[in-house]
């Protein structure tokens, strides 16, 4: 079965264009390592009535909004020989500055429950 890396990233609004530049550059190493699938995807309708929004579980300020994001992997062993190759890679030192806090990011690697 199939593994996940997940991501919640807050993000200022102001820095978007930036963070699509870095996260294209991402798409493109993690995918080369061999990752069987890569989403950045930016929040939109965030505020849900009746549940916890997105917005207050990622602590969301006025001026942000929140990158959802997941590499998908064939297991934990394949994630784990990808990410050390991507780690050594250069390119993933292009930027010089986070457009983001990473403090703030939310990660961690999840095995695919259900597959539809």
């Amino acid at each position: 079965m199939s593994y996940v890396d997940g991501f919640v990233i807050p993000i200022p609004k102001n820095k978007l264009a930036t963070y699509k530049k870095m996260a294209k550059l991402g798409a493109k190493i993690w995918r080369e390592y061999g990752a069987l699938d890569y989403y950045e995807c930016v929040g939109d309708d965030l505020n849900i009535q009746g549940i916890t929004p997105f917005g207050k579980l990622a602590k969301l300020k006025a001026n942000e909004t929140v990158i959802f994001a997941w590499i998908v992997y064939k297991s934990k062993a394949h994630r784990n020989q990808v990410n050390k190759k991507v780690m050594k890679d250069p390119r993933m030192h292009a930027f010089p500055e986070m457009p983001f806090n990473p403090k703030r990011m939310t990660v961690g690697g999840f095995k695919v429950l259900v597959k539809g």
